[in-house]
């Protein structure tokens, strides 16, 4: 049987940042933690990182397989015919549709080292009927060679935290690709008081997601919001397969929480885009924003992220977290009866 040649993709990165508020605003700063302090250069990440092979395909691999078992006989015309043993399409029904060979094509999802044509990942994309944001990531997991990926630096730079602390009314925040914690404004840090009080390793917005307490957990909407930022995640973690800091982040939070392991094992792939949310706050109740992202150009990895109120009552609720005469509630603490 022919095996027919193709194409391999690489990709980019996500953001974060934080400083010290101006004297004139309504809120004390919350200063940079320790989190973004300056490393040295032992330390200091290589500037770029070329994603490993094996992993690479091995994301791919299990990224088509996840689509192909998706997809039913009846919605692409074929018979349903006897019991199948697995869901969605066999190999050979995909390889038919989509004009490729079986034999490639079960090499392809078994992560063998083959090449890939663009031409060849639209027949695939078309047949498991991937979107935008999922053609783009079986790219990338593809690896063109020579195309590196810009590592981020997890060190925010003074200029953009002057941006952020400009927002004195809206809490504003500058995250990584895995959606550290690394800068934050006073009224963001009154709006998740647990969250920055945790320690830098776990100042982390998926680790608050998934391990926070109910009682606790800022997420109203939390079903909603685990999908979106799991798919997030997803598209970002296929520009740094073979990162063992990225496998360590992935594999520690599978182990401590069941429900992220399930998300994650389902391969959603969504864009970081504009959305809704809604936040549950102990002492002024809930908060309906509008989150707008923003990729910072001179920190590739690290995005802003600015929540815009979407009702007057949310309006006015910020408004008295940010009053200087604000006290909030203690924080929980779940290491006690």
């Amino acid at each position: 049987m022919t095996v027919r040649p193709g194409l391999d993709v690489a990709t980019t990165t996500a953001t974060g940042t934080g400083r010290e508020s101006k004297a004139d605003t309504a809120i004390d700063a919350v200063g940079p933690s320790p989190c973004s302090a300056e490393p040295s250069a032992a330390d200091r990440a290589p500037e770029y990182v070329l994603p490993a092979r094996d992993a690479s395909r091995a994301e791919l691999g299990a990224f088509l397989r996840s689509r192909r078992e998706r997809i039913t006989p009846e919605q692409v015309g074929l018979p349903t015919g006897r019991r199948r043993r697995t869901p969605g399409l066999r190999r050979e029904e995909l390889a038919q549709l989509a004009g490729v060979g079986v034999t490639w094509y079960t090499w392809l999802e078994q992560g063998r080292p083959i090449n890939v044509s663009s031409q060849v990942i639209g027949g695939i994309a078309r047949t498991l009927r991937l979107d935008p944001a999922e053609i783009d990531h079986v790219k990338r997991l593809a690896c063109v060679p020579n195309q590196a990926t810009p590592r981020a630096d997890d060190v925010v730079e003074d200029d953009v935290k002057a941006v952020l602390d400009d927002f004195a009314t809206m809490p504003a925040v500058i995250l990584s690709g895995r959606y550290d914690v690394l800068a934050f404004n006073a009224l963001y840090a009154r709006v998740f008081p647990a969250l920055v009080a945790e320690p830098c390793s776990r100042r982390n917005l998926i680790w608050e997601l998934f391990t926070r307490p109910a009682c606790c957990n800022p997420f109203h909407e939390w079903k909603e919001e685990t999908r979106g930022v799991v798919g997030t995640l997803r598209a970002t973690y296929a520009r740094n397969v073979g990162d063992p800091v990225w496998g360590a982040f992935i594999d520690e939070l599978v182990e401590a929480s069941p429900e992220f392991a399930t998300a994650w094992a389902a391969h959603p792939i969504s864009l970081s885009r504009p959305r809704v949310k809604v936040f549950r706050h102990a002492d002024v109740g809930l908060l309906h924003v509008r989150t707008m992202p923003a990729d910072l150009a001179a920190a590739p990895g690290q995005r802003m992220s600015v929540y815009i109120p979407q009702n007057d009552a949310s309006r006015q609720r910020l408004s008295r977290l940010g009053a200087p005469d604000f006290v909030g509630s203690p924080i929980h603490d779940h290491s006690t009866p």
